[in-house]
């Protein structure tokens, strides 16, 4: 049984998955890349999805006839559920633990150095000692977090544990020990009222693409501050800096972006209040994530629901 390699980085995970097959017994298994494929031999699909948005909508996945499932070596979906050449087959999103804890770093860290006010130390040496200003304590600043699947759960108890209040947005209802849970329209926009710091942790659906636009961002206190590590698209890129040049907002730290990579001429480059990261909060870890799949694998060949499988309806 074939696994083929869809990505053009083949060379990083080969020996991972090689060496998770061994381990997970399953000899009959066999990884290649496009270079040696036979369509009709391939019973799983390894798939990533490029910076490009477009990229994952042209590969034709109606030639592999026999595919059981297409996984992917990211959190992010979006480009697989819209790729109409996919019909019925399963599509697995990444649930690996090394994914969740790098993303709930980079939003620990960005978090704390917006409160604790760190870029105006970092960028402000200039000899002048000011002790009189005092930062504030975690519990008098209110985050929000739109998303509370896996990464942004894990987000939200992590912050709620370092004393801030957390208001969490899904789609459905969750409940959550000491994160105030709301869904819905009006649980939208109270979570926008109360966040001092939003950040972006949703699935890139219909529903939720440019969720923040010219509308919702104005329901965000002034001086509020926007970190998305989550998917660029849930954000109008033109609102957002309307906002934040008008001064109703006082910073953004983007991890994602429309286009990737990031353009150099892209005004966010030099703008004095946005922080652009390289989409790093998130990385696929290779040894991890191909002891992930080919354990997913086993689980289908015993007819068993893999880890992470998405939901046609939902997207996500």
């Amino acid at each position: 049984m074939q696994i083929l390699f869809l990505t053009n980085n083949f060379q990083k995970y080969s020996i991972a998955l090689e060496n998770a097959i061994s381990k997970n017994c399953l000899t009959k298994l066999k990884v290649t890349c496009s270079e040696g494929m036979e369509p009709d031999k391939v019973k799983f699909i390894i798939f990533e999805q490029v910076g490009d948005k477009e990229g994952g909508l042209n590969v034709d996945f109606s030639r592999f006839i026999n595919n059981l499932g297409i996984f992917s070596l990211w959190a992010g979906v979006d480009q697989l559920v819209k790729n109409t050449s996919i019909k019925s087959t399963p599509i697995i999103r990444m649930v690996d633990e090394n994914l969740t804890r790098g993303m709930v770093e980079w939003c620990i860290a960005h978090t704390m150095r917006i409160h604790l006010n760190l870029d105006k130390y970092i960028l402000g040496q200039d000899g002048i000692w000011r002790h009189n200003v005092k930062p504030s304590l975690a519990k008098d600043k209110s985050i929000g977090i739109l998303g509370l699947g896996k990464l942004g759960s894990e987000v939200a108890i992590t912050l709620k544990n370092l004393g801030f209040q957390i208001y969490g947005w899904s789609r459905q209802k969750k409940n959550l020990k000491g994160i105030d849970c709301q869904f819905g329209i009006d649980g939208f926009h109270k979570v926008l009222r109360n966040s001092n710091i939003l950040i972006m942790l949703l699935p890139l659906t219909d529903q939720t693409n440019e969720i923040l636009n010219i509308q919702t961002i104005k329901s965000l206190p002034k001086n509020a501050v926007i970190l998305n590590p989550g998917r660029g698209e849930l954000i109008n890129e033109r609102a957002l800096l309307y906002y934040i040049n008008s001064g109703h907002l006082a910073h953004a730290t983007l991890d994602v972006f429309n286009q990737e990579p990031l353009p150099s001429s892209h005004p966010f480059w030099i703008h004095p209040k946005i922080l652009v990261t390289p989409h790093i909060a998130a990385t696929t870890q290779a040894v991890s994530a191909a002891d992930n799949i080919i354990k997913n694998i086993k689980r289908m060949l015993l007819n068993q629901k893999p880890i992470g499988l998405v939901d046609m309806k939902t997207r996500y």
